[in-house]
């Protein structure tokens, strides 16, 4: 028996890379869920969707259109859903530096709207997903994004009882997703550019599969509360650079407006309530719903020495240039081969 049998489950932002891959993942690792919906606002991107499941999937999927600045529509959406992952954000830099309102709309109004409309339901787990740019964030995104974490960990202080938890992952680049680094370098490769930010500059790596699991153990593990931090790879900007195109002259353009050199997903002042759980981190609550020393012993969890700080450019894991060509190949283009 799985928590995903004989469940609905609601994905905002449902035709996004993470959403795709996620569905796709639960209807063929958990063929007993009983229906999955997908929460999105374009329609033309939820037609494409459909292209991509059989006939038999298509009768466990439903598509719905909306968006999380409204309230009403979700409540709507929420009737008859058991779970709901959160993954409907605006999430481009610089655009959240042009226009700022937007973004809060988005991802702090939509984030207070979800939480909202599950109360008003009957949804017993809910996982948003989240960014390593809202770690001590410089720029707008990243701070939109700390809001929306804030407010999904705070919701557990008020469920009363309500059986319903709210955690959220943190993770960072996902390898091929849409405006990531690696598929960037490998369209303009072609144009005979190799645009670098800065030389010193490195980004944590995840690949959706990796992302989605973490997802899927947030939903069956969670007591509320925590935010779930991966143990993942780190690669310099450069070595991305040189294993796709070897050949060009990386060209050092400066950072842009709201980048940091180094990533961050745990700060110093994380460390006094984060503990290791195996293969990812726990931050937990300063004040947890739940009594600290059980969940310590079910998990089996280890706390961090105060001061610990987990950052892409302090790592202890590194991909290398043949790493990251070998991961090209894996997860974006098998028949990848350097310029």
């Amino acid at each position: 028996m799985s928590i995903f049998d004989d469940k609905a489950i609601l994905v905002t932002g449902g035709t996004g890379s993470f959403g795709k891959r996620f569905i796709h993942t639960l209807l063929t690792r958990y063929p007993e869920v009983r229906r999955i919906v997908v929460f999105s606002r374009d329609e033309l991107k939820q037609f494409e969707m459909q292209q991509e499941f059989s006939a038999a999937e298509l009768k466990k999927l439903r598509f719905f259109l909306g968006d999380v600045r409204d309230k009403e529509r979700l409540c709507r959406a929420f009737e008859g859903i058991d779970m709901v992952v959160h993954a409907a954000a605006l999430k481009q830099v610089p655009a959240a530096e042009y226009n700022p309102s937007e973004f809060i709309k988005t991802n702090i109004m939509g984030a207070e709207n979800v939480i909202a409309a599950a109360f008003d339901s009957q949804i017993s787990r809910v996982v948003a997903l989240s960014t390593d740019k809202a770690a001590a964030p410089i720029n707008l995104y990243g701070a939109t994004k700390l809001c929306s974490d804030k407010l999904f960990i705070a919701a557990n202080n008020i469920r009363g009882k309500r059986p319903i938890r709210f955690s959220a992952v943190r993770y960072g680049n996902v390898m091929g997703s849409r405006g990531s680094v690696i598929p960037f370098f490998m369209h303009i490769r072609h144009k005979g550019k190799m645009p670098v930010t800065d030389a010193s500059m490195t980004r944590f790596n995840i690949s959706l599969d990796e992302g989605v699991d973490m997802v899927l153990f947030a939903l069956e593990q969670q007591w509320g509360g925590e935010l779930y931090v991966p143990k993942i790879p780190s690669y310099k900007i450069l070595d991305v650079a040189k294993a796709i195109a070897p050949s060009i002259e990386p060209e050092l353009v400066g950072i842009r407006p709201g980048e940091k050199i180094h990533e961050e997903m745990i700060t110093e002042a994380d460390s006094f309530t984060t503990y290791d759980m195996g293969p990812y981190y726990a931050i937990l609550p300063q004040v947890p719903n739940f009594n600290l020393n059980d969940f310590v012993q079910h998990f089996k969890a280890q706390k961090v020495e105060q001061g610990f700080r987990y950052s892409s450019g302090n790592n202890t894991q590194w991909l290398s240039v043949e790493d990251i060509r070998n991961l090209i190949c894996e997860h974006l283009d098998p028949e990848f081969k350097p310029l």
